[in-house]
């Protein structure tokens, strides 16, 4: 395996988000993504470092690129079964509403939620499910969030650009749901109907959580 595909594969393995892996080695996130996409090749002290913190070692990177397993890696390894099933249940705790900041999510205490969604996406232990109001991020084509879906969301997964996220005001008791964008160092919460603006992240928000799952009622 090439050692950036192994990198990847870790990096989704162990929940590390390219900017995470930035942060970690003291780097730009753009210089990570072109490394991990062969835009760029860096050297061997660097590959190291990489594969460092992604927790990955006793390995041997080989002249093109490939990664040997030397059998102390492999030999602890068990064969793990496929088809293993998943799941679990979260409460719906309050409404976002998606066209303009709206209650905060934490108004309603999980416990004092009487409806309860499963999801078969691996996710964190702090996770709750919002319903969507309005049609800020109703998109014509693509992705859409209409209004009535429920979407889940994971407090403890890493946020990224293109990341669908709930954000909310740092002085205010106000929660909002949009997809985040990064873009030059700026961040922005943006949605996927034209007709709304663009919101400037300057400080005055914080990431709540990121959208890992959806459903749409049709009955």
């Amino acid at each position: 395996m090439n050692w950036y595909d192994l990198v990847k594969s870790r990096m989704k393995e162990i929940g590390i988000t390219q900017d995470v892996l930035a942060e970690r080695m003291n780097m730009a996130q753009p210089t990570i993504a072109r490394y991990l996409n062969k835009k760029r090749e860096p050297d061997l002290e660097t590959i190291a470092s990489i594969m460092k913190h992604v927790d990955l070692s006793h390995m041997v990177l080989t002249s093109d690129g490939l990664v040997e397993y030397p059998d102390s890696a492999i030999e602890n390894t068990r064969v793990v079964e496929r088809n293993m099933s998943y799941q679990r249940a979260f409460p719906v705790i309050s409404y976002v509403q998606a066209g303009a900041w709206a209650e905060a999510i934490e108004s309603v205490p999980a416990l004092a939620s009487d409806e309860w969604y499963e999801t078969t996406e691996r996710t964190g232990e702090k996770c709750f499910w919002l319903r969507v109001s309005g049609d800020s991020m109703t998109a014509t084509s693509g992705i859409s969030f209409p209004e009535g879906t429920l979407i889940l969301i994971d407090t403890e997964r890493d946020h990224q650009s293109g990341s669908f996220v709930v954000a909310k005001l740092t002085d205010v008791n106000e929660a909002t749901f949009k997809k985040l964008v990064m873009d030059a160092g700026q961040k922005f919460l943006k949605p996927l109907n034209n007709a709304y603006p663009t919101l400037p992240i300057n400080g005055n928000c914080k990431i709540i959580g990121v959208v890992v799952d959806a459903k749409i009622k049709i009955f």
